[in-house]
């Protein structure tokens, strides 16, 4: 069985930081991409950041470059989304994906996890 866990979210103040997993089972993590997603209240599904599987090449969204970093350890089947100088804008429940071949768009993807709250507080 496929699973995606996300663990990691929580409320912070804004400037704090919080360092989303994204646990990975049932299919060959070394082969897929990985992406971590957000939905606020009110608003569409957006891509934050995405990893690929085979030259590790990643891709931030405007809004949080410089601040959020991916990373994944295929020992561990885990995918890692380090968030720094957290904005109450950035406050969402944050997804993680998983796609043989990936992309910026949430459709591309097969697996979803459940999805970990942040919230940031001004």
């Amino acid at each position: 069985e496929v699973q995606l866990v996300e663990s990691g979210g929580g409320l912070v103040q804004a400037g704090g930081s919080l360092n989303l997993s994204c646990a990975a089972s049932g299919f060959t993590f070394d082969d897929y991409a990985i992406g971590w997603f957000r939905q606020a209240p009110g608003k569409e599904r957006e891509v934050v950041s995405c990893i690929n599987s085979n030259d590790g090449s990643v891709y931030y969204a405007d809004s949080v470059k410089g601040r959020f970093t991916i990373s994944r350890n295929n020992a561990r089947n885990t995918v890692f989304l380090q968030m720094n100088s957290l904005k109450p804008e950035d406050t969402a429940v944050y997804y993680c994906a998983a796609d043989t071949v990936g992309g910026l768009e949430s459709a591309l993807y097969d697996y979803w996890g459940q999805g970990t709250q942040v919230t940031v507080s001004s």
